[in-house]
This record gives structure tokens, sequence and C-alpha cells, in this order.
């Protein structure tokens, strides 16, 4: 026979007295067992859990179920919308009924789909995963798809508000391309960050015909797009830190970088011509010999000469040694979650770190504090780490290349 709603509540308080143990008793809601959705059947409602809570300590033994408290709580807190992801549109029902039938303020519960991202996973209960596994540097790794993450990385706020916009509120599933996020990341980047000249895999550049020990200080545009963003003096000698990649012993007509029989500029400084160069003994070049042309200084060019490259490059006395991360995507498969066969931890990106030690920055990144991202010319997007970097030893982060460069 049923028990009668006074022996149920003598069981209640019992469990609530801590009677029983774990797991042998509930205490459910009585609505139709018929009824099609399983959740308005007869829902849990207390469950006896023997756990110290972080608020009221031991004091209590049973605890309400989400489907149970959920609406209460939104009730309580004066909440008129309440809004979760899709899998709770079936339980939307039960939300309302315990409304209804314990008369309290009327919330009312909206769905809207998750945001999904491409060549990552979103579930938390994944990321986790990826911790406690060392797969990543914690929560606020660069390559997570959190907040944290995000900002450590050098993602900006406006960048983050841009992309939500115009992703828009969903009602059905689907997955965002990773590209839109780190287009509006370049989008407001490049309105919004200071241009510095930094060279990431340094070689030296020697300017035979510049008096030696001579510096001089040339200005430099800090943000062409911001007319208000002002200038910058940059030191300028005989020796000087250039890229690798920007120099050819043999080149073709469509080189316009560093080669013999060449001639560039040197950004916010002069134009060079290729004298020589100097290889060691595994044949890598460690040094390249310019001459410069003394009139073609930028902003008062009178040489003539059309020199079709422009190099970035760091004066060699006074450059910053630091070390630069390049991030890039987490996973090398777009879909790593979508592989039943297969973990998701199978398709981990091997190639989404690149640490670069003796890189060479200009002097004026000293002073640079994370949360802001600056754009190292012709190479990306990159903001002091919030957690390595330090006074006298900067630790740069990629956080998007000046192109969508992916070739997964």
């Amino acid at each position: 026979s049923e028990r009668t709603p006074a022996e149920n509540r003598d069981l209640f308080e019992k469990m609530k007295a801590g009677d029983f143990e774990a797991g042998s008793h509930v205490l459910r809601a009585k609505i139709d067992m018929a009824n099609p959705n399983m959740h308005l059947r007869d829902p849990l409602m207390y469950r006896i859990m023997f756990a110290t809570h972080h608020r009221t300590g031991d004091d209590w033994c049973i605890y309400p179920m989400y489907d149970f408290a959920h609406g209460q709580s939104d009730s309580i807190e004066g909440i008129t919308h309440s809004l979760c992801s899709l899998e709770f549109e079936v339980h939307r029902p039960l939300y309302d009924w315990y409304i209804e039938n314990l008369e309290i303020f009327p919330s009312h519960q909206t769905e809207f789909a998750r945001l999904n991202l491409n060549y990552t996973v979103m579930s938390k209960r994944k990321l986790l995963q990826l911790v406690e596994a060392g797969s990543v540097d914690g929560w606020d790794d660069p390559r997570m798809p959190t907040l944290s993450g995000l900002r450590r990385r050098g993602y900006t706020p406006a960048s983050i508000r841009e992309f939500i916009d115009r992703v828009g509120v969903a009602k059905r599933e689907n997955v965002i391309d990773v590209g839109l996020l780190e287009w509006a990341l370049r989008d407001d980047l490049n309105r919004v960050a200071p241009r510095v000249m930094a060279v990431l895999n340094p070689i030296k550049l020697v300017i035979t015909n510049y008096p030696e020990g001579n510096i001089e200080w040339l200005p430099s545009v800090n943000n062409p797009e911001d007319p208000e963003a002002g200038s910058r003096e940059l030191p300028f000698g005989r020796e000087l830190w250039m890229e690798a990649d920007d120099f050819k012993i043999e080149a073709n007509r469509k080189w316009f970088r560093l080669a013999p029989g060449k001639t560039v500029r040197l950004k916010s400084a002069y134009i060079v011509e290729y004298v020589d160069h100097v290889c060691n003994s595994e044949g890598e070049v460690t040094e390249v010999h310019v001459k410069y042309f003394e009139n073609s200084k930028s902003g008062s060019d009178t040489s003539g000469i059309k020199a079709k490259g422009t190099l970035h490059w760091v004066e060699s006395s006074n450059a910053i040694d630091a070390e630069v991360r390049l991030y890039d995507r987490l996973f090398a498969e777009p879909n790593p979650d979508g592989h039943k066969e297969r973990p998701f931890t199978d398709f981990l990106n091997p190639d989404s770190l690149e640490i670069l030690r003796g890189c060479k920055l200009e002097p004026s990144l000293a002073q640079a504090e994370p949360g802001t991202t600056f754009q190292f010319t012709r190479l990306g997007y990159f903001a002091p780490d919030s957690r390595y970097s330090k006074p006298g030893s900067p630790v740069f982060n990629r956080a998007v290349t000046l192109r969508d460069s992916w070739k997964g």
C-alpha cells in the first residue's frame, strides 16, 4: 500500500536528522508516471549526502537536486528570465511545475545553443582533463578557450565582444570557425595596438659605412591607424639585428628582401644595399654587411633610390633580450571531440607552442606590462605574459598572426 503524506514527512525528517545512510532514501515528487517527459514522472528532490558544505559546514546532510533548486533560487533572487543551454529544454516543464505548485515568483526559463568553436573543446570536464594531464599550462594557458586564457594570450575585451555580437544567440547547435574569433582580434588590434620592432630569429646586420660608436635616435610612428598615438624615438647605429629569414644567399627577382645585389629600406631609417655576408662552420649566415645611403632617411629621403622591400630591425647595443612564445591552435583536427573510436586527446596539436629564446626587442618594450598587446612589425600581435614575464626577463605571447596562416 502507498505511504501516507504523514509517513513520508516522518521519513524525510529522519533523512534530515541523519538517521539513514547516504543512498538509502531519497525524496521524490509524485507527479504523473504516465507522462511522456520522464522529468515529470517522479523527479528526485532531495538526497542524503554526508559532506561538509563550504558555508553551512555539517549542519545539513540532505541536499536538493538541481531541478528542484533551480526555479526556487531564481525566484528568490527575482530572476525574470533564466538562460540555460539547449539540453535543459526538456527540464523546463518541471521548472515551471515546481514554481506553479510552490506558488512562488514566476521566473521563466529560456534556452540557447552553447558556443562551440572548432579546433578546441568547450566542455569543462574535458578542459579539466587537459589541465590535470599537464597537456596545458593551467586554466589560463593561452591555448585554452577560457577568458583567463584569452586574456593571457593578448585578446582584448572589445575583440571578444565583437566576436560574440557577430555569432549572436542561436536556438540550434552549431560550430563556429575559430578564424572568426581571430579576425575579430586582428580587426581590433589593427586599430589600437602600438607598433614596435622585434627580431625573433636574429642575425647581425652591419652597416659598414656608418660611423662606429655613433647612435642616432629616429622617430617612428606608434600606430598609423591612430594619429593621436604619436611617435617614439628608436636608437639606430652601425650594428643592428635583423631576421635571418629576411636574407637569402640566392634569390630570384620576386625576392624583395636582402640578398646579393638587392637594396631594401630599413623601417623608419635608411635605405641599405648588400655588400657581403658571413657564414659559420655549418654554412649558416650569421652576419650581413650592407652600406647605407645617408640621404635616404625616412621622412627626408632625397636619394631617388627605389627600394621595393622594407625590413624591421633592432639596434644591437640597446636591444632587450626576450623569450617569445608562438601559440597556435590547441588541436590539429577541426572537431577533436567528433571521433567515437578515438579520444579527443589523440588530436592535440604537437606544434601548438614554439618557444623562442634570445629574441631581440626595441628598448621601449622594457616597460611593457601585461594587458597591452603590441604589433611586432611584420610578425604579428604579441602581449607580455602575465605569469612568466618579469622585469629584466620579458616573455611575450603571440596573440595572433598578422594574417591567417593556418595550414591544418
